[in-house]
């Protein structure tokens, strides 16, 4: 089965981007922890070179990745620049990267360009975290944390994010992410799941529809409900 090492930027002593409260290394952390959620459903390995506010070097985090093989190492992150001037999310890999780490990048920018963000494109930098790992490895930088907008849709997006990045993952690995609606839960306790064939305001009409369904096979019934 896959296995992955995930790195969320800064920690500790190092916050990383700071705007207006908000800290770099704890959204990285929170988000990339909700990931791993994920995609550890599907029965995939994932390490982190951090589970908590903690300081660790960059040395700390490729010797941890070093230490064992992994099929990616991706690394998250947040933007900055200057408050308010510049907006989008974009994606790193080494400057020599292969084709896996490319592809990966690719599928991750263009899952987070359609969730709204301004896209900036699949980039390469000579980051230590991307040059000192064996294994395909990219970075991620989502959103700028000092841009309103993106701080927004950060928040009000941030399921969708998780997902979007869990989904570029697992297809990277040749697995299709299922998406789970969750069941309606009623005051017993108990699950129940409805299935609606329309609703009229002629009980005629609705007759009609209920011999339909018979004559389809179908068990049905008429609710009444009152508006």
């Amino acid at each position: 089965m896959a296995k992955l090492c995930f790195d969320y930027g800064h920690g500790g002593s190092d916050s990383g981007a700071c705007y207006k409260g908000r800290k770099e290394s704890a959204d990285v952390l929170s988000i990339g922890k909700a990931i791993v959620a994920e995609v550890r459903k599907y029965g995939i390995t994932v390490d982190e070179t951090r589970i908590s506010d903690v300081t660790v070097s960059l040395g700390a985090r490729s010797s941890f990745e070093n230490r064992s093989t992994y099929d990616y190492f991706i690394s998250f992150h947040r933007n900055a620049y200057q408050p308010e001037k510049a907006r989008g999310v974009e994606t790193y890999t080494y400057l020599n990267a292969g084709t896996k780490a490319k592809s990966l990048a690719q599928s991750i920018q263009t899952f987070l360009a359609a969730l709204g963000f301004i896209n900036r494109g699949v980039k390469t930098a000579n980051f230590h975290v991307l040059r000192e790992t064996k294994a395909p490895a990219v970075l991620i930088e989502v959103g700028f944390i000092d841009n309103s907008a993106d701080n927004n849709l950060f928040d009000a997006k941030k399921n969708e994010i998780i997902r979007a990045i869990a989904k570029a993952v697992l297809s990277q690995l040749g697995i299709s992410y299922t998406e789970k609606i969750p069941a309606k839960q009623i005051s017993t306790g108990k699950t129940v799941y409805r299935v609606m064939s329309g609703s009229f305001s002629s009980r005629e009409n609705a007759e009609v529809q209920l011999k339909k369904l018979k004559t389809a096979g179908f068990d049905a019934v008429i609710m009444t409900f009152s508006k």
